[in-house]
């Protein structure tokens, strides 16, 4: 059994897979991306992305490997936060690695942090090659969810971690009816106005209304062989941060 998400493609009607819609879809968003982030989040997107790099920095990681890096951000702040760690970054967007590699040369990380077009679920890495691993904003737009996170714990090494960051519903029936009309009727229009894409924004809400969210979500990750697994609500639930360890975790004494 996968996950709802899969089902739900940017591009209705659309013979393409998802993968193949998604890639097309941020390569056309890809200048107005970091914008809308910042926006539709008023900011708070880089509180949540600091408490994620809290939660990769554990265990001071060396080799890191940051999935749907689009822009680089994430490998950004990673590379920012850890001196000693060395980061590559995989899309499959060349339009938002192409934003992301001329931000990484300015941060004066480019000696630290490869970026390359790879695919999440056929990930060109050994076996147990990296010792964190992290994904912002993109288990929701996985073709086939529980293969990618199989495929990340493949080339985590024993111990390493899996840190998620993933939009998702408000669970407070107070809150939920304002965030339900905020993602469904302003983010789309702001963004049909900024990105020029009609369906993007509005694949948005749904791809998040349909994604795993909090036990459901650890749930597929315990089945694609990761323990440990926690899961913590930001701000009314509408961002939240998963984590996982590859491996059994160390009995008590």
């Amino acid at each position: 059994m996968g996950d709802a998400a899969e089902h739900i493609s940017p591009y209705t009607g659309d013979s393409r897979d998802k993968t193949s819609q998604v890639e097309a879809m941020f390569d056309s968003i890809a200048p107005a991306y970091d914008f809308m982030n910042a926006a539709m989040s008023f900011g708070l997107h880089r509180r949540w992305l600091r408490k994620a790099i809290a939660e990769a920095a554990l265990g001071n990681p060396v080799e890191i490997l940051d999935v749907a890096t689009g822009t680089a951000d994430v490998a950004i702040a990673l590379g920012r936060r850890m001196p000693q760690a060395r980061i590559t970054g995989i899309d499959l967007s060349e339009g938002m690695l192409e934003v992301g590699c001329r931000k990484v040369a300015r941060a004066g990380l480019g000696g630290r942090i490869e970026l390359r077009q790879a695919d999440c679920l056929h990930l060109p890495f050994d076996d147990e090659s990296f010792d964190c691993i992290t994904v912002a904003y993109g288990v929701r737009n996985f073709e086939r969810l529980l293969e990618g996170y199989r495929e990340m714990v493949r080339v985590l090494r024993n111990g390493g971690r899996l840190v998620v960051i993933e939009l998702s519903t408000p669970p407070s029936p107070v809150v939920r009816p304002f965030y339900r009309f905020y993602t469904r009727c302003i983010i789309p229009a702001v963004g049909r106005m900024v990105s020029k894409d009609v369906r993007a924004y509005s694949y948005l809400p749904e791809s998040i209304a349909a994604v795993a969210q909090g036990k459901d979500m650890t749930s597929l990750m315990e089945r694609a062989g990761l323990s440990g697994t926690s899961f913590r609500r930001m701000t009314f639930g509408v961002c939240t941060i998963y984590t996982g360890i590859r491996g059994d975790l160390p009995s008590a004494h």
